[in-house]
């Protein structure tokens, strides 16, 4: 017994003395408990690396390279990815990845290189392998992006998993950036860095790491090219990175260096390379489309932990209309919930509920159910017995149901990576549908099940169907959300096929983007929360991950107006616009921070709700392409190093450049600028980059800049989509891409592509077409004809 999880079980019980307290001081013992009895000891180990080169085997797009103590299977595929896998690891199975793999490049050859190693040249990458197992990454012109040294392993002497070491070095001029959402970044600096989906059990701050989400991908951005590395392997691991230095002219760079260590599973890797946007199209073409959100989810959306009642949720929505404020989405937490148990309805708080939610449908306002994949382990629960009747439920290694405490008591838990089990649980959301609701929120799903000590998830030993291969929590934990995610967008795709699925996962894996999105979760409320949130987006959407957005306002606390407004500001132009608290944090509505904040909000919903047609175009860019939303500075200029180390800015597809504030009492601030003419979209004023300038920042509004000819959608006064064009310079061409979207349902439009030019002192709005260019048959509003230029 450890003494010091004694005194804990005794703290947690006599400060508290409530039943569920209690009932976590048992449940981390008896996780404890089912670890000792079910995990195998590590013992003894032997270390092993792959020794020298003995033979070779040239394969489509590669070929295996056979060391004396390892293999390495080598292929670069007809997109560009490069592959490869250690110990006869092959792409699939995988949780990441889409369908099935992609094919091989037929042009790449395994060919002898020089000191006794290989390499494989396709058109835009060649990888060089040592003879001691060595890989290289270099460009066409033979720059070396990303050198791994060697493998190790470290095998237990009774056989079971082997730990691994990757350690790889890059640039002395990258940055690291991904690995999930990460609270402290978007740039990742010197550190470690763990992968293990976790709830923290308190808000959250920059400090605070690992989170919910947590990806084995980075994104490299380096003088040279970006590439994206991702190891494929679900296990718990740490990333240690550390950033470079250059010799000034010296010569003696330092390289940076990433070291990764994993508990467990393959050790195999997928490299691509090349510009931002062909790297995440080609790693959207491995991991899948993003899921299309409904055009209402990309509206303003309103949540509480605690509404309690149909009364207080019309009272809500009431202010809202009563004020002419814009809302789109009110979501239920789990105290709508009967004794908080999943699928089913407190009826005294909420007693029609189908009628509440068709009373808002009809004004335009969406009910959005949270679902926890926890469930309340009691005879009588339908859920329960309907998921031991089909055999639902993760067990541990002796053939006993896992049993964990949440929301509801003693609970049990889905395995999630079971097909008919995730079949299952597709079918429960009829219920949440047939309540009224039109989109869902999975929560509590790292899986967290709450202890006084120790870890608050289930037992590493707990068995899991991992898609018929079998194996234990410690492969199954970091992919249990994103197999949830998939289940309910599954199951609502059979229920209600008319209509896209609105999902959004509170953890998950890479490829999560296929099920749909997530939010920050518990972010403290305070300033540094504020940036926090601004991370979370910017580090998930290079991840592949574009739909996102924080809890404005921060869920703990009782934000002060100013922070509120700013938050609020910042908000209105992140995919994933919603206002959220906790049961015991202050008020979140508008209205409750005086009318100076309510007017400044006004304005922050109207624009929008302007915006909305290019925030639908985007999402339709995001699932064609792979490009976030929201993208860094260096997005198309990722070898301008002041733009790559910009961290509290950022563009809003090509148009748009949003510099939220993000301090305290701030009336102005820098703004770093890419290359090019950009217009103070409230003032009209223009301003020439690159070079960073001072813009004002009253408390009405933060700056928000369009690019110079730039054409950007929007919703016109009578509610139709109309052009905004922003005035090229003289001489100078410009453009934009438009999607309409009537809102819902699978229709795929057509893309159109509107060009800018002048035509002597006429400026020309024309849409591409298959017979050459015609005029714009869309409204067209000329913006920074009139500039004043800095």
């Amino acid at each position: 017994m450890d003494g010091r999880d004694l005194v804990r079980s005794m703290k947690v019980v006599g400060s508290v003395g409530a039943a569920q307290r209690l009932r976590t001081v048992r449940a981390a013992w008896r996780r404890r408990r089912v670890d000792a009895a079910g995990l195998p000891p590590r013992g003894a180990e032997r270390a092993r690396v792959p020794g020298p080169v003995q033979d070779v085997r040239p394969g489509p797009g590669g070929g295996v390279i056979r060391f004396s103590r390892s293999e390495l299977r080598v292929a670069v595929a007809v997109n560009g990815a490069v592959f490869w896998g250690w110990d006869g690891a092959a792409p699939e199975p995988s949780y990441a990845l889409v369908d099935r793999c992609p094919e091989p490049d037929p042009r790449a050859v395994l060919e002898p290189d020089k000191d006794g190693g290989w390499r494989v040249v396709a058109e835009r990458v060649t990888v060089v392998i040592s003879r001691h197992g060595a890989v290289e990454v270099q460009t066409p012109g033979g720059v070396t992006l990303r050198r791994e040294l060697p493998p190790r392993w470290w095998e237990p002497v009774g056989g079971g998993s082997a730990r691994w070491m990757q350690r790889s070095e890059v640039a002395a001029d990258a940055r690291f950036f991904g690995l999930g959402g990460r609270a402290s970044g978007p740039r990742l600096r010197d550190g470690t860095y763990r992968l293990w989906n976790t709830d923290p059990g308190r808000a959250f701050g920059p400090g605070d790491d690992p989170l919910y989400i947590t990806m084995p991908v980075q994104l490299v951005v380096a003088d040279a090219a970006t590439h994206l590395v991702f190891y494929d392997t679900t296990w718990d691991g740490v990333v240690t990175l550390r950033e470079g230095e250059e010799g000034a002219g010296s010569g003696h760079d330092r390289a940076g260096t990433s070291e990764l260590r994993m508990d467990g599973g393959p050790l195999r890797c997928w490299v691509i390379v090349g510009t931002p946007a062909r790297v995440l199209l080609v790693w959207a073409s491995l991991t899948g489309a993003a899921a299309l959100p409904p055009a209402w989810a990309l509206g303003h959306q309103h949540a509480r932990w605690g509404f309690g009642s149909e009364q207080e949720v019309r009272r809500i929505v009431s202010g809202y209309q009563e004020r002419d404020l814009p809302l789109d989405a009110v979501h239920l937490d789990i105290d709508h919930y009967d004794d908080h148990q999943v699928f089913t309805v407190d009826q005294e708080g909420f007693p029609k509920l189908p009628r509440l939610a068709e009373d808002l449908r009809g004004d335009g306002v969406r009910l959005v159910s949270i679902v926890d994949p926890a469930v309340k382990a009691a005879p009588g629960n339908a859920v329960y017995d309907s998921g031991s009747a089909e055999d639902a439920f993760v067990r541990d290694a002796s053939g006993r149901l896992v049993r964990g405490v949440v929301w509801p008591g003693e609970a049990v838990f889905p395995d999630f990576t079971h097909a008919r089990v995730r079949a299952w649980w597709g079918r429960l959301y009829e219920e949440r549908l047939g309540q009224g609701f039109s989109g869902f929120w999975h929560d509590m799903n790292e899986p967290t099940s709450f202890a006084a000590f120790g870890e608050s998830t289930l037992p590493r030993s707990a068995r899991h169907s991992l898609e018929g291969r079998g194996g234990d929590h410690r492969e199954a934990h970091n992919v249990y959300g994103l197999c949830m995610a998939r289940a309910g967008y599954e199951g609502l795709l059979e229920l209600a096929p008319e209509e896209r699925p609105f999902v959004f996962s509170r953890s998950g894996w890479a490829g999560m983007q296929r099920y749909g999105g997530t939010w920050s979760g518990d972010v403290a409320t305070g300033w540094p929360g504020l940036r926090a949130s601004l991370s979370l987006v910017m580090g998930l959407g290079l991840c592949g991950v574009p739909y996102s957005g924080p809890d404005v306002g921060g869920f703990d606390g009782s934000p002060s107006p100013e922070l509120y407004l700013r938050w609020f500001q910042l908000a209105a132009y992140l995919p994933l616009f919603r206002t959220h608290a906790s049961l015991r944090a202050g008020r979140r509505e508008p209205w409750e921070f005086g009318p100076e904040v309510l007017e400044h909000a006004r304005v922050a919903l109207v624009e929008r709700r302007r915006l909305l047609p290019y925030f639908v175009t985007l999402a339709h860019l995001a699932r064609r392409t792979g490009a976030p939303y929201v993208r860094p500075l260096w997005w198309s200029a990722p070898e301008d190093r002041a733009l790559r180390d910009c961290e509290d800015a950022f563009l809003l597809g090509d148009c748009l450049l949003v510099a939220p504030v993000l301090d305290p009492g701030a009336d102005r601030r820098a703004v770093q600028l890419p290359r090019g003419r950009w217009y103070d979209t409230a003032t009209g004023r223009a301003y020439e980059g690159p070079g960073q300038v001072l813009v004002e920042t009253p408390a009405s509004r933060i700056p928000v800049l369009a690019r110079s000819g730039a054409v950007v959608p929007v919703r016109g006064d009578d509610g139709g989509l109309e052009l905004e064009v922003w005035a090229p310079a003289q001489g100078r061409t410009g453009g934009g891409l438009v999607v309409p979207d009537a809102g819902d349902g699978w229709d795929e439009p057509e893309i159109e592509r509107y060009v800018t030019r002048w035509e002597g002192r006429k400026l020309l709005v024309e849409l591409e077409h298959e017979d050459g260019v015609i005029a714009s048959p869309r409204p067209v509003r000329v913006r920074g004809l009139d500039e004043r230029q800095t």
